[in-house]
């Protein structure tokens, strides 16, 4: 794994500021992962203070594995695939909702080198799940197979991010 100059994993900061954040909002956060395979709470748990806030993760790599752990409907996953956001979204409110968390954060997507199922390689869903509902955002990256997976954790972290800011803005 690539590492800036002073030692910290790509999104590391994006990582420190929702690990503060939700320090300070004394709420929770869990991962479910799929292209990036732990480097989401890899990227978490390096923050100093993780522990006052992180509940814990699922790598859900096999289809299989996002129905039976992550509650994702099988329906859902034989019409549509592992790659849709609709998936995504399922992977953050099962995820959420399996580690008691207040916050879930998942990624789902396609890092190569080959296009899976019809979903072209750098085709990532990100979503985020908590208490006021969850959201998804589509990224088209390009890039080899890590550049791909760290930019993936970046956005995903960024998509907490966002959200956490739009609650402490509307003073929630």
């Amino acid at each position: 794994m690539e590492r800036d100059a002073q030692g910290r994993q790509p999104g590391g900061s994006a990582a420190a500021a929702v690990v503060h954040a939700l320090v300070e909002r004394q709420e929770s956060l869990a991962t479910v992962e799929s292209l990036t395979g732990g480097l989401l709470a890899s990227n978490v748990v390096e923050v100093a203070g993780a522990s006052r806030v992180f509940r814990g993760g699922l790598v859900v790599y096999a289809t299989e594995m996002k129905a039976l752990l992550a509650d994702v409907p099988q329906e859902l996953l034989r019409e549509r695939g592992p790659v849709d956001p609709d998936v995504a979204r399922a992977l953050a409110e099962g995820g959420r909702k399996r580690c008691l968390a207040d916050w879930c954060v998942a990624t789902t997507g396609v890092a190569g080198p080959q296009p899976q199922d019809g979903k072209p390689v750098g085709l990532v869903y990100v979503a985020v799940a908590g208490p006021q509902g969850s959201t998804v955002r589509r990224l088209e990256l390009s890039g080899g197979r890590d550049l791909i997976r760290t930019a993936s954790v970046t956005e995903a972290l960024r998509l907490l991010a966002d959200q956490l800011h739009a609650l402490a803005a509307a003073g929630r």
